[in-house]
């Protein structure tokens, strides 16, 4: 990947985000892409196994030794948590049970929520649609770092404290850059995620509670599967905000890697994204990809061109409010 030079700010744009005007070029030129968009039957059972899984592993783990406990939340069960997160970030678009059965799916993504350990796919829900629609969007898009994120943490040593720290930014960053109100999906995705911790703990101890937490925690901050974060969007190559990864990690993370391709085309599940770039190769095979999850974090921590400012920002004409 290009060099995008040592960074002070962000880099501001006054253009708006690319994957509008392409997402029209491309149906009409390939209507047929309408067909892929809608539920993807199996991933209710593929998320269902997963979620049960975890629940195998908490019967498993709740006699192991600590250190035990928290290299299997690091090495299998933080892995499967990670993948459930993306799960959720794919039923957040309505993938599994279709647009007209909105509230199947808000349920559903609480289900693939429980072995997260804390509640989350409420509040991922609420603003995931503003990353869409304001993607780099100033004081809209809360995946963008603070200025204070940008400042601080340009050092190598600093960058790796920032990604192990990275789902406490993920957790935090929307009640700083653009709060909104607590809804009753939240408050119901929070019941919920207590009442099953507490049915876990009543029966098996603590030891399982720590092993999805810590799992969660460790797997979404320091871990190759993490290198998506930030591989998706940020400017490893001046002036492209959106990029993609075509390589054998999307297996296990419902292809999230086809990121230029999911932005592109939301509503469509990332089961057949792959279809997508098959059918209209000639617009994703000559942008910029990533080959390697791992390679991103090593070049984010030790290039000094890369860091949190390294993000595309721009200025949206609707207010908060709006």
């Amino acid at each position: 990947m290009g060099k995008t030079g040592g960074r002070g700010d962000f880099e501001w744009v006054y253009t708006d985000q690319p994957h509008t005007s392409r997402r029209k070029e491309i149906l009409a030129k390939y209507p047929e892409i309408k067909t892929l968009m809608g539920p993807d039957p199996q991933l209710k059972w593929v998320v269902s196994g997963m979620v049960l899984t975890q629940l195998v592993a908490c019967y498993l783990v709740h006699n192991l030794h600590w250190k035990w406990v928290f290299f299997w939340a690091y090495a299998f069960g933080g892995c499967i948590n990670h993948s459930l997160t993306l799960a959720i970030h794919d039923i957040s678009h309505n993938v599994a049970f279709g647009n007209k059965r909105a509230k199947w799916n808000r349920w559903f993504a609480m289900w693939a929520n429980l072995p997260i350990g804390l509640p989350y796919s409420a509040s991922f829900k609420k603003y995931h649609i503003d990353h869409h629609r304001y993607l780099g969007g100033d004081q809209l898009d809360v995946d963008i770092p603070t200025d204070l994120e940008g400042w601080f943490f340009w050092t190598p040593a600093r960058k790796v404290l920032w990604l192990f720290l990275q789902p406490f930014f993920y957790a935090l960053r929307p009640l700083v850059v653009n709060p909104k109100p607590v809804g009753l999906m939240e408050i119901q995705n929070t019941v919920v995620q207590l009442l099953a911790d507490a049915i876990i703990f009543y029966f098996w101890g603590m030891k399982p509670i720590v092993y999805l937490i810590a799992g969660s925690i460790l797997c979404l901050g320091i871990h190759p599967i993490s290198g998506h974060f930030i591989a998706e969007h940020y400017m490893f190559l001046k002036g492209h905000e959106t990029y993609s990864y075509y390589g054998s990690l999307n297996l296990i993370t419902f292809n999230v890697g086809y990121h230029m391709e999911h932005h592109d085309f939301p509503s469509i599940p990332g089961s057949k994204l792959p279809q997508v770039k098959k059918i209209a190769a000639e617009y994703y095979d000559s942008l910029p990809q990533h080959t390697s999850w791992f390679r991103v974090l090593w070049d984010f921590v030790f290039d000094d061109s890369i860091g949190p400012y390294a993000r595309i920002k721009r200025e949206y004409k609707l207010s908060k409010l709006e």
